[in-house]
């Protein structure tokens, strides 16, 4: 079967300039993504590829389409559109997409990805115009090696899979997952330089439980209940013996999976094949370098603080989790990191005795923690009576439960440390535990702020607080792509808690301590800089193959190793 990747290939001439292979001409030429440089073909290449005549006459450089792309972009009447618009060039011509993508990143990544990545999932269906990646369900499981031998491209490197039970905090998604996953890919290349041709969006559609997508008549995934238990591993597990079969250096990034799957999925195939799950892993990473900066500030260390995190979903228990690792790794015993963290799920406080899920276990406390407290009702504590009687340093919000850290929770952190430091960490926007505006002026301009969604400065008598926000942007490519390069067997703990590290020093390296976070402008020097320590790790503690790579400049190795959004001149060789 004739694939895309048939038609093109990347080469080096003899004088060492590269250009791209084509075995097609005339229209077919401009209607792959892969091979359009639409009116920046040149004349002899338009005379040569049979173009002549098909295109306007002016010839344009790349800058020039970017600049006529971006005036029309300017014009959508809101995000969804500018969303659409933006998906329509990236069908249209992969280079000319992350080249507008890049040079105007911290504009468009909200767009791209969260929170309008929320609203392109929600209405999926009602947007579908043309397909990208795969879908997967019980009627073609098994076929998935066929599947995946005819996919269009033939050495798939990354490959984000979700089931959409979980997307961000609207919930189960059903068909509209897909767009997630695509979102997470475009990252994957405007920030880690992973090429797109090596990158494949999946959606598995295991049905949906949400009444109004199951009641529309224009859905167009799988109108039927999710499928469970045995059923839903059996059509898992025959996904990734696919995959382990056909590309076998591919990495999976786990996505938006519901809590109740989302741990025994990465637990299942971690040790099979090199995966990893952003909403566990990622998130953690992402949360532990922000404390980590935000200590710094504060001129503390990690082991001196106490934690409240609020959610106990996949990111908030991935976050505490990792939060514990850091303080083992700074020389806290596991009695001493345990007594540290504390979780509040929807009953309160997360306790031993009513705690049946084997990942909340290790975070879990015993009633006998609070017999001594002093709480507003008996039964189980709630936010304010942890806040109250622990007197954490630090706040953490996974919850999605938009307006949960209320003015008598800020007021509390704000008596309990001169800097509090206060992440409300849920997106999309609607669903963030607090606005930074509130943060800052219930706790009287003393709260240390950063979001998982994107705000703008706080202005308080007189002062700007700078509010960095909390991106899985900054961890996942650079993880993922380290694991590309690498060609790792697994990723291992180390090597995530290695990305936060990473993280953390890049943003004190490079002076963007007062945001916490680091502009979204340097995502792609970012991930760099994580790929290149991660690999270092990786090789360090044997989950890399690439014993060649020992001793050699990482740094100069990952950034010659990275994909740029740039036309390349295009020869026909039949």
């Amino acid at each position: 079967m004739t694939k895309l990747s048939d038609y093109f290939e990347y080469k080096t001439d003899a004088e060492g300039n590269r250009y791209v292979a084509v075995s097609i001409r005339g229209l077919l030429l401009l209607r792959l993504p892969a091979t359009n440089k639409g009116t920046a073909f040149t004349l002899q290449e338009r005379m040569e590829l049979g173009l002549d005549g098909l295109l306007p006459s002016r010839i344009t450089s790349l800058e020039d389409q970017v600049d006529r792309l971006y005036f029309s972009y300017q014009k959508q009447l809101n995000d969804i559109s500018k969303y659409q618009f933006l998906r329509a060039i990236q069908d249209r011509s992969e280079v000319l997409f992350y080249a507008l993508l890049e040079r105007h990143l911290e504009e468009m990544v909200p767009i791209v990805y969260t929170p309008t990545i929320g609203l392109a999932v929600q209405q999926f269906s009602s947007l579908y115009r043309t397909s990208r990646g795969l879908t997967l369900s019980a009627n073609n499981i098994d076929r998935t090696e066929t599947i995946l031998k005819n996919y269009h491209l033939n050495d798939v490197r990354m490959i984000v899979v979700t089931d959409a039970s979980a997307i961000l905090g609207i919930g189960d998604q059903g068909m509209g997952g897909l767009s997630i996953c695509i979102g997470k890919l475009a990252l994957y290349t405007v920030g880690g330089g992973l090429c797109p041709f090596q990158a494949l969006p999946i959606n598995l559609d295991v049905g949906t439980n949400r009444q109004e997508l199951l009641g529309d008549p224009h859905y167009l995934g799988v109108a039927e209940k999710r499928l469970q238990d045995q059923a839903y591993f059996e059509l898992v597990d025959k996904l990734v013996s696919a995959v382990k079969r056909t590309w076998p250096k591919a990495v999976i990034q786990w996505e938006d999976f519901t809590k109740d799957v989302a741990f025994d999925v990465l637990s299942r195939y971690r040790e099979q094949l090199p995966c990893f799950n952003d909403d566990i892993q990622g998130t953690g990473a992402m949360a532990l370098a922000g404390l980590l900066i935000a200590c710094r500030k504060r001129g503390e260390t990690l082991a001196q603080q106490s934690v409240v995190l609020v959610g106990a979903g996949a990111g908030g228990i991935g976050v505490a989790s990792t939060i514990k690792a850091g303080m083992l790794a700074a020389g806290l015993t596991e009695a001493e990191a345990h007594s540290r963290i504390f979780v509040v799920d929807v009953y309160g406080l997360m306790i031993e005795e009513m705690t049946t899920e084997h990942y909340k276990q290790s975070l879990a406390h015993s009633k006998a923690v609070y017999q001594n407290w002093e709480c507003q009702a008996e039964g189980i504590p709630g936010l304010l009576d942890v806040v109250s009687n622990v007197k954490p340093s630090v706040l953490i919000g996974l919850s999605g439960a938009a307006g949960i850290f209320n003015e008598a929770i800020i007021t509390r952190m704000a008596q309990n440390h001169t800097q509090p430091i206060i992440l409300p960490l849920s997106n999309p926007t609607a669903n963030c535990e607090a606005t930074p505006e509130d943060i800052i002026n219930w706790s009287h301009g003393r709260a240390i702020v950063a979001t998982g969604s994107p705000f703008p400065d706080v202005v308080y008598q007189g002062k700007t607080y700078p509010i960095g926000q909390g991106n899985n942007a900054f961890i996942f490519p650079g993880l993922g792509l380290a694991a590309v390069l690498g060609e790792c067997h697994r990723i291992s703990d180390a090597m995530v808690l290695e990305s936060a590290y990473a993280l953390a020093d890049y943003i004190h390296e490079f002076g963007a301590e007062e945001h916490i976070y680091p502009p979204i402008k340097d995502l792609k020097e970012i991930s760099n800089f994580v790929a290149t320590r991660v690999l270092v790790k990786a090789l360090e503690d044997g989950s890399s193959k690439r014993e060649d790579l020992l001793g050699m400049d990482l740094k100069n190795y990952v950034n010659s190793n990275v994909w740029n959004a740039q036309y390349l001149p295009v020869k026909y060789e039949d």
